[in-house]
């Protein structure tokens, strides 16, 4: 019965770390990254000021904050979400030890997912203390995702159907090289949006009427700086923000070419068909969300599904991996 707990705990969770993934997506694209200054209340409660008084007293509290009940609401409810999540996690680790002889996954994992789980918490913090630092708020998203991918492979190993199928080693080996590419990828798409670079040029597939327009590579990815500042404390220029948005274009340009050819060369095994297709789907709607962004200047509603996108990458390229792998 345990066992059977164990399982169900992986899949819901998995499911709930999908949702807050795109719910912090949400939350930061709409601005409500710092609707409550404090962590983990909210202007020193565990809810949002309501009342006149509530709100008397935490503008007395926090005097340089203006108060949006809107925005911290959001910024709130993501906060509640992610703590459900953790206490996911957590009875995870506590059933696969105790079960550690009968589940499909080292109990090593859940350890490392608890452990990702309590980092990104900190994460969370130090991107309300830091004042929305792009380092951090890029390290939060990766977290995000790994902490999906691990669910979504502890749930496939308990979940999914065991095949018994032949793939060659170069093949093996460009579906793990899928992981690199993509986190990679994702990390230039969360430091392209934490800095605010998403809008530094709108025209496609140029950029500013150009294939090579000035770029500042030096300022744009130099990590330790504040929101909005080069690393010698004055405003990050246009250059900078051009070129951390042109390297994200090229960064989907090889995805697209790399998860692309990859998807192709899945389509020749049977038991993979079903997914080769997913990846396609999934991978052409990330790219024309993407240039949507663009011509239309970012829709709040295009912005989030480009990261629920990133998500699904994620989701189906675990999958894949899963499935390549030998149940313990």
């Amino acid at each position: 019965m345990h066992y059977q707990n164990f399982k169900r705990l992986t899949l819901f969770a998995a499911l709930l770390a999908l949702c807050v993934v795109v719910l912090g997506a949400y939350v930061r694209l709409s601005d409500a990254g710092l609707g409550c200054p404090d962590w983990p209340g909210c202007y020193g409660t565990l809810t949002v000021p309501q009342s006149e008084q509530a709100i008397q007293k935490a503008q007395q509290v926090f005097p340089h904050s203006t108060i949006e009940t809107g925005k911290a609401w959001k910024e709130m409810a993501h906060r509640y979400i992610a703590g459900l999540l953790g206490l996911l996690v957590l009875a995870i680790f506590a059933l696969g030890w105790r079960h550690k002889r009968i589940i499909k996954v080292s109990p090593l994992l859940p350890s490392a997912l608890l452990l990702i789980i309590m980092f990104q918490a900190a994460l969370g913090m130090w991107t309300v203390t830091m004042l929305l630092k792009p380092a951090i708020v890029s390290a939060h998203l990766i977290g995000g995702m790994t902490t999906l991918g691990l669910l979504v492979w502890i749930a496939h190993r308990h979940w999914g159907s065991e095949d018994s199928f032949s793939i060659s080693p170069n093949l093996r080996l460009m579906v793990r090289g899928a992981f690199v590419i993509l986190l990679g990828q994702i990390f230039l798409g969360g430091w392209t949006s934490t800095n605010y670079a998403a809008l530094a040029c709108t025209d496609f597939p140029t950029c500013h009427g150009a294939w090579l327009p000035e770029m500042d590579f030096k300022d744009a990815f130099h990590l330790v700086r504040e929101l909005g500042a080069s690393p010698d404390g004055g405003n990050l220029g246009l250059p900078a923000l051009t070129a951390i948005q042109w390297t994200h274009r090229i960064g989907a340009l090889i995805t697209l070419l790399y998860m692309g050819t990859l998807a192709l060369l899945l389509l020749k095994i049977r038991q993979l068909n079903t997914l080769a297709y997913l990846l396609i789907i999934v991978l052409s709607a990330q790219i024309l969300i993407g240039i949507g962004n663009l011509i239309l200047h970012l829709p709040l509603v295009l912005a989030v599904a480009h990261n629920l996108g990133a998500a699904l990458l994620v989701t189906v390229t675990v999958i894949i991996n899963s499935k390549i792998t030998k149940k313990r």
